[in-house]
């Protein structure tokens, strides 16, 4: 048997060798993606930590890029759906079709829709009816499809990254609090800043059409994910983060604020979250053990997708990232 200096030293030769990938995986992406970096970081999290993402943004922010640019990278197969009303659950997880064999036989076919691939991005998930919804949902929580009663297990890895504009309400189904527990994060996409905005005028509008090559494969991505989960996690960060979750709900916390403005708060899930979340960043950056500034980095994306604010919130003005920034105060 191993010793446990000899486990310690290699799981820090395997952090190391993990962090040069990734480090150059987020290089190759920048050449393509313009003045998004912490966006980049959290979407490379959820992916890192095995999880789905939700990107919620304004139109033309290169959350489609994004999701083809990171499949590349990665070296998974990647599909897109644009999702509409009228788009039904066989569109995405496939159909059975009749056929008639050379014997004249006839028997029923499966057809794989486009959830078989390792890495699917769900444009404007939240135009789809909820019907379609949930047959997305399971496909995220048990990484399979029924059809006609037979299960098909999906690809590994297999990941979704859904977009969802927040600007345009109209004709849409707001995800169930069920399926947006299934998403890891939930980034937000912003405006770049003037230089970056500058970069990519000239650098998307020329000749020249930089592209992105692979630096990983499909397995050694899966082999990084299991690197995650053995992360090394001091005590006062796992008490930072279950004091955190438990704070946000209105039934146990002693906060004020919490307890007049938030109707419901997370559940179990987010911790989890949040602890693979903040191993996945600490590997991300080459560290060996996660600390309490990656807690602070990563509770808004973990929480504000599993939280909700009552009549009285919005009445008074109160904000998500206002509420999660006030349960934040004593972590600083």
């Amino acid at each position: 048997m191993r010793s446990v200096s000899e486990a310690s030293d290699t799981l820090l030769a395997d952090v190391e060798a993990a962090g040069r990938k990734l480090a150059a995986a987020k290089a190759e992406i920048g050449k393509v993606i313009f003045g998004q970096e912490g966006v980049v970081e959290e979407t490379l999290i959820t992916l890192l930590a095995g999880g789905h993402g939700l990107l919620v943004g304004v139109p033309g922010l290169a959350k489609s890029k994004l999701v083809e640019t990171l499949g590349t990278v990665l070296g998974l197969d990647d599909r897109r759906v644009q999702f509409t009303p009228d788009l039904m659950p066989a569109d995405i997880t496939g159909s059975e079709v009749l056929e008639e064999g050379e014997s004249g036989r006839r028997g029923f076919r499966f057809i794989p829709g486009p959830v078989f691939c390792q890495l699917l991005m769900a444009d404007e998930i939240n135009r789809a009816s909820p019907r379609t919804q949930s047959a997305l949902l399971q496909a995220m929580q048990e990484k399979q499809v029924s059809v006609a009663g037979q299960r098909h297990q999906l690809p590994a890895p297999f990941h979704v990254l859904a977009t969802q504009n927040p600007l345009e309400q109209e004709g849409t189904y707001p995800l169930p609090e069920a399926q947006l527990d299934r998403f890891l994060l939930q980034v937000d996409v912003g405006y770049p800043d003037l230089e970056a905005e500058r970069r990519m005028l000239l650098a998307t509008t020329g000749a020249a059409d930089d592209r992105a090559g692979a630096i990983l494969t499909a397995t050694e991505l899966q082999a990084i994910q299991r690197l995650v989960r053995r992360v090394p996690v001091g005590e006062s960060v796992v008490e930072a983060i279950l004091g955190l979750v438990r704070a946000g709900r209105p039934a146990e916390s002693k906060d004020e604020m919490v307890a007049m403005h938030v109707a419901w708060g997370p559940g179990p899930r987010a911790s989890q979250a949040l602890m693979l979340a903040v191993r996945a960043r600490a590997l991300l950056q080459g560290r060996l053990a996660p600390s309490i500034d990656d807690v602070l980095a990563l509770a808004p994306p973990v929480l504000r997708h599993r939280m909700a604010l009552n009549f009285a919130a919005r009445a008074d003005g109160i904000t998500l990232d206002r509420v999660i920034d006030h349960l934040l105060e004593p972590l600083r």
